[in-house]
C-alpha cells in the first residue's frame, strides 16, 4: 500500500520547479495503545462536545470554530473559509536560500520528510536539484504549509530522493541560559577527566539504529500477553538505588577496568599522570 503524502506541491529553485510528494518518515505503528473502556459494562467510552452553558450535547453539524475577540465573545470561521486561504508555500516549495547543515543548531531541528517527484515528468528536474545541492553539500531553505500552519523547512540530498525536515522557529526555542545559568563551574582534576575518556573510548561504537529497543513499549506488550493469558501480573520490583556517596575517582577508575575486562584489554589503574590521587579525586560526591 503506498504511502499517503502528507503534502503535494511544487519543489522550485529559481526558474526550475517539478510537481514533489512530501511523506512521513517516521511512523507510530505497532505501538501498544489503550482504549478508555467503562469499567462496568466493558464498552468503549466515547468522547463528546457538551454546550459549556446549557450542558447539552453538541451535534457535529453544529461545531464551529471560534476566535475569541472578547471574555464569552467569539467570532465564527467556518471550514471552507480557512482552506481558502492560500498563500505561495501552500502549494510550493520555494528554496530561498543555501546553507551548509552544520551551521544550524540541532535544536532548531523539528521533524523529517522524504521528499520524491510526483510523477515521471518531474523526475528529471528533481534529480538535477538533488544532484546540485549534493555536488555543493548544501541545503536548501525553504517555507511550506503543514497541518494548517506554515513551517520553515531544510531541504537537502537522501539518497535516490531528498529530506525534508521541519525548523523550530526562533521564538519556540528556549534559551540555553533559561537552564545552564544556574549550574555552576567546577574544578576539575584532569586525571578523573582522562579516566571518564578512557571509559568513552572504550564503549565507542558505530550509529546502528536497529539496535535500539524501546523496553517499556515491550514491558507494555509482555504485560498484555500475560493478562490475556489469564495469567496475574507481577508487581514490579522496587529498584535497587545505587549508593547515596561514591568516591568518583576510585568509580571512575573501576569502571574503566570492569570494560577493559570485558573486552579483554588491560588498563592501569594509576592515573595517567602517574600522580597519586589528589584530595580532590578523593572527594565524595552524592550519587
Amino acid at each position: 500500500m503506498a504511502l499517503r503524502p502528507a503534502w503535494k506541491g511544487y519543489l522550485k529553485l529559481s526558474l526550475v520547479t517539478c510537481a514533489v510528494e512530501l511523506s512521513n518518515a517516521t511512523t507510530q505503528g505497532g505501538k501498544i495503545s489503550f482504549r478508555t473502556i467503562n469499567r462496568a459494562t466493558g464498552n468503549r467510552v466515547k468522547r463528546q462536545y457538551i454546550d459549556g452553558a446549557s450542558g447539552k450535547p453538541v451535534g457535529e453539524d453544529d461545531q464551529v470554530k471560534g476566535y475569541e475577540i472578547s471574555d464569552d465573545e467569539f467570532l465564527l470561521i467556518e471550514e471552507e473559509e480557512i482552506e481558502a486561504v492560500q498563500i505561495e508555500s501552500s502549494h510550493t516549495m520555494d528554496m530561498e536560500g543555501f546553507i551548509d547543515k552544520s551551521e544550524i543548531d540541532e535544536v532548531y531541528l523539528d521533524t523529517p520528510y522524504y521528499l520524491a517527484p510526483a510523477d515521471k515528468v518531474s523526475e528529471e528536474a528533481f534529480a538535477v536539484i538533488r544532484e546540485a545541492l549534493s555536488a555543493k553539500k548544501m541545503a536548501g531553505l525553504a517555507r511550506v504549509v503543514l497541518y494548517r500552519r506554515e513551517r520553515p523547512v531544510l531541504v537537502e540530498p537522501f539518497g535516490k530522493g531528498m529530506l525534508v525536515t521541519t525548523l523550530r522557529y526562533d521564538t519556540t526555542v528556549r534559551r540555553p541560559g533559561e537552564v545552564f545559568d544556574d549550574v555552576k563551574s567546577v574544578k576539575l582534576d584532569k586525571d578523573m577527566i582522562d579516566l571518564a575518556a578512557g571509559i568513552v573510548d572504550k564503549k565507542k561504537a558505530k550509529f546502528d539504529p536497529s539496535k535500539f529497543e524501546d523496553h517499556y513499549e515491550a514491558a507494555l506488550a509482555e504485560l498484555v500477553r500475560s493478562k490475556k493469558a489469564g495469567k496475574k501480573v507481577q508487581k514490579a520490583k522496587p529498584e535497587t538505588k545505587p549508593s547515596n556517596v561514591v568516591n568518583l575517582f576510585d568509580a571512575l577508575r573501576k569502571s574503566l577496568a570492569e570494560d577493559a575486562g570485558k573486552s579483554g584489554g588491560k588498563t592501569d589503574d594509576k592515573p595517567a599522570s602517574g600522580k597519586k590521587a589528589s584530595g580532590s579525586d578523593k572527594a565524595k560526591t552524592k550519587a
